[in-house]
């Protein structure tokens, strides 16, 4: 076992960011001692850990400003084609690191404080996780945002600036409790508002025919959105793109009705009302719930972005305030617009309106224009996450949209008929109202009817979606349809995360392979170099014992770092089966009890993962799982071999101190239901093995590393539909695997909850009654696949041979590679690594300097 790293070790740590120059430091010095003195106002008697954190961040941002603004002129000036990423969710977690990294400066801040006798890493800690997403689809929208500032991309990310971001978890009486996440109680150094681009956005009223015979939307109440900017850096090419996070402010004038009652005080105090929209982020994960408050987001963030995307079409670039542009046919070679899911499809009615009611520009030239700038990315194939908005609640919210969208379907159903004739069931498939039940608008339908491209994110997903969710509509457009597989930021899921394996990587092939991952295959050759093998698990293993200090300090369980650390991180959700996790490490608790002298491969077993607070199922996954740990871990006779821990409040920031200590990853889903993952590609890219169905990116993972790289197990989606076919029956398992009878009677019964018998009476009637996930049919070859995984464990060279040739096989994997095709194939532009000139001229000696 190794020993904790010195603090001289520490500090050697960050050397592939090169030495700083002198001056530099002394520049960082005098820079953080200003900020301290002019905008923290304290002095060093008097300051805390926070106060040096902001003075930092302060100083960071200063070298971030000239490239930030120099980068918005460049693009004011050759009027690119600019893209428009809409997401409802950007999980950012820290900047400070990051900033840093990607400015250059790294290893100049590191010295400068180190001399100041300042702890960069605790300072580090103050910064509040931005966590305004919920899990993979957030966390994807800011890898790419990572990328397309690295590859220069004219780009902009538009949200929602939430007060409250994803809740914070905590586990009390081995449940998940809920406490608001307020991130910005103590402020948010990157942010800055720009209060003069307010925007008003409408709601509910009712449409007018006007003089002309349009059409316009009156009466309305009115909410202003108030954008915040904050810095998205390049890597080591002085670009900084923005992130436009949009923020609900009640209007200065009041309702007359209640003013003039007098009562003024109430006007006052119900223009919280309005601000609510932007006041807390939907905790939900692959699951619409079908609430109003969550429609004004969704249509809050469309109308402010779009508002924005047609002023600056039209904006000149000259320098005057005059509208220059007013040919919209021009505007799909200026604007491209991606719509992250379903979530802000309301952009497509909401550009019709903006054309036909505010520019009076004719449907067809509007829908050209709308159909040629907007696409749709889909995420997800579960029926119960597709967003279904009952017809009822636009009339009320958005009648011109409404209005706008029957008008959409209408001529989209005539053109179908052209096709098809009067098929009636074709018509009602290809439609985007639904009609049986209650009256609704299928989001997922109009995205499709509305963009030039949709795609999938895993080749397996988009395969799915046109063979069985969109398949008629891929009937009807073949060419829409595409696939962008994603993609993780190599910055912070390897250089930012794990800098001991990314200077050993940069010894062996040098540090260009940030911004070109792919280059990491020239590792292969030294695969089976003992040397190397060494050097790689004894960084693997220096991460381990971090880890492990760190969950000791947080859980005060002790956990051996040589054992195998197997580390399940994502939402709790059935589709991605942490109940099969669980049933395994009952399996394993059983076999050290029936035989404690048996040979067995010590291993710590990790879950983290939030659930949805009202996902009943879920939340008690979780507290089983913290039950069965409860036994284990306080049993003498299971002792080191075996250690249950839940990793609380799984966040951005515990993900980077998970994903360079992890061992094997858990990638579980039943086949068919993950999308794509991204967690897996974290894991690979640090070096941890995967065992995964071949479901999501895995299926591509094993194809670029080899079968033999990789723990492959259970049903192929070929497979489950043979099962779900011929009737899937649970206790055919049950009763024929022992092992297994055995692990869901202890569940039933209460093996786990003394005092309590039917405590998870319901979670074993999942498993044998309704269990969508087939999960008893994947046991057997699971236990099967992580028998495999504890044998090869054993052998060290093997598993670091494994570790090597998953590492050297990340390269596709790399947003990078995801939005250069996103580029090409869908915005109609093109990367680009050049550098925009340093408006300092300063950069450490080594630091960044990508080919």
């Amino acid at each position: 076992m190794s020993v904790p790293v010195t603090d001289k070790e520490k500090r050697k740590q960050i050397s592939v960011r090169g030495i700083a120059q002198v001056e530099n430091v002394a520049n960082v010095m005098k820079s953080f001692n200003r900020h301290l003195h002019y905008t923290i106002i304290k002095d060093r008697h008097v300051s805390t850990q926070r106060d040096y954190y902001f003075s930092l961040a302060n100083v960071v941002k200063d070298h971030l400003v000239s490239r930030w603004i120099r980068t918005q002129q460049h693009y004011y000036e050759t009027d690119p084609k600019r893209v428009y990423y809409l997401s409802l969710e950007f999980y950012m977690g820290r900047s400070l690191t990051n900033t840093m990294i990607n400015l250059g400066i790294q290893g100049a801040c590191d010295e400068a404080m180190y001399q100041l006798g300042l702890d960069i890493e605790e300072m580090e800690e103050m910064e509040a996780d931005a966590g305004l997403g919920n899990g993979g689809l957030g966390r994807l929208a800011a890898c790419f945002l990572d990328s397309m500032a690295t590859l220069a991309m004219p780009s902009y990310g538009y949200g929602i600036r939430y007060e409250y971001g994803i809740f914070t978890q905590k586990i009390e009486n081995f449940e998940q409790c809920e406490e608001p996440d307020d991130w910005l109680r103590f402020g948010n150094p990157w942010e800055k508002a720009r209060p003069e681009y307010t925007v008003p956005v409408h709601f509910y009223g009712n449409v007018v025919y006007t003089a002309e015979g349009g059409r316009k939307w009156v009466n309305t109440e009115v909410v202003l959105a108030m954008p915040y900017d904050n810095p998205i850096p390049g890597y080591g090419n002085n670009v900084c793109n923005t992130l436009r996070l949009w923020s609900a402010k009640s209007p200065l004038s009041f309702n007359l009705k209640v003013f003039n009652t007098g009562d003024y005080i109430q006007s006052v105090l119900d223009r919280n009302i309005a601000e609510n929209i932007s006041r807390v982020l939907y905790p939900n994960d692959n699951m619409f719930e079908g609430k109003e408050l969550r429609l004004k987001q969704e249509y809050f963030l469309c109308a402010a972005t779009l508002n924005d995307v047609v002023r600056r079409f039209k904006a000149s670039k000259f320098g005057s305030r005059e509208v220059a542009r007013t040919n919209f046919d021009l505007m799909p070679d200026k604007v491209a617009i991606q719509l992250n899911d379903t979530h802000p499809a309301m952009a497509i009615p909401e550009l019709m309106r903006i054309l036909l009611d505010d520019e009076h520009l004719a449907w067809d030239q509007a829908w050209t224009v709308t159909t040629k700038c907007c696409a749709y990315t889909n995420h997800t194939i579960l029926p119960e996450a597709l967003e279904r908005w009952p017809v009822t609640m636009l009339q009320e919210l958005l009648p011109r949209h409404l209005e706008i969208i029957y008008h959409i379907n209408h001529l989209h159903m005539e053109q179908v008929k052209a096709k098809y004739g009067d098929d009636a069931e074709k018509l009602k498939q290809l439609s985007c109202i639904e009609e049986d039940g209650e009256k609704r608008v299928n989001m997922a339908h109009l995205a499709i009817i509305g963009s030039h491209t949709v795609n999938g994110v895993a080749f397996i997903h988009s395969e799915l979606i046109k063979k069985s969710l969109f398949r008629p509509f891929y009937e009807y457009w073949p060419e829409k349809f595409q696939n962008k597989t994603n993609g993780i930021t190599p910055r912070r899921w390897l250089l930012l995360c794990n800098p001991m394996l990314a200077d050993l990587i940069s010894e062996k092939i040098g540090d260009d392979w940030p911004v070109h991952l792919d280059q990491l295959a020239q590792l292969k050759q030294w695969a089976k170099d003992p040397k190397f093998q060494v050097e790689v698990m004894k960084v693997k293993q220096q991460n381990k014992i971090k880890l492990a200090a760190y969950l000791n300090e947080q859980t005060s369980i002790d956990i051996n770092p040589a054992s195998l650390f197997d580390i399940q991180v994502k939402r709790i959700h059935e589709y991605k089966r942490q109940l099969l996790n669980i049933l395994h490490i009952i399996t394993l608790y059983n076999r050290i009890k029936k035989n404690p002298s048996a040979p067995f491969t010590p291993r710590t077993v990790m879950i983290g993962g939030k659930a949805a607070p009202g996902y009943y199922m879920a939340k008690q996954i979780i507290k089983l799982f913290n039950k069965v740990g409860a036994v284990v871990n306080s049993d003498p006779v299971v002792g080191d071999k075996l250690k249950v821990v839940f990793l609380e409040n799984y966040r951005v920031t515990l993900a980077e101190k998970i994903m360079p200590a992890a061992d094997l990853s858990e990638q579980i889903s039943t086949a068919g239901t993950e999308a794509s993952g991204t967690g897996n590609m974290k894991f690979m890219l640090n070096g941890g093995l995967t065992i995964g169905t071949l479901d999501g990116a895995n299926v591509e993972m094993a194809e670029e590393m080899g079968n033999e790289n990789i723990f492959i197990f259970g049903m192929t989606v070929d497979d489950v539909e043979a099962v779900q076919a011929k009737g899937y029956n649970a206790y055919d398992y049950y009763n024929e695997i022992p092992e297994l009878k055995q692990v869901i009677d202890m569940i039933k019964d209460g093996f786990f909850t003394p005092g309590n018998d039917t405590e998870f009476k319901d979670v074993a009637d999942l498993l044998l009654h309704n269990d969508r996930f087939l999960t008893l049919a994947d046991y057997k070859a699971y236990v099967a696949a992580q028998d495999d995984v504890s044998a090869t464990y054993n052998n060290n060279s093997k598993w670091a041979e494994m570790a090597i040739h998953n590492i050297a096989s990340s390269g596709k994997f790399s947003s990078d590679r995801t939005i250069a095709e996103y580029a090409r194939e869908i915005w109609g532009m093109q990367p680009n690594y050049e550098k925009l000139p340093d408006p300092h001229g300063l950069v450490d000696s080594k630091e960044n300097s990508p080919k």
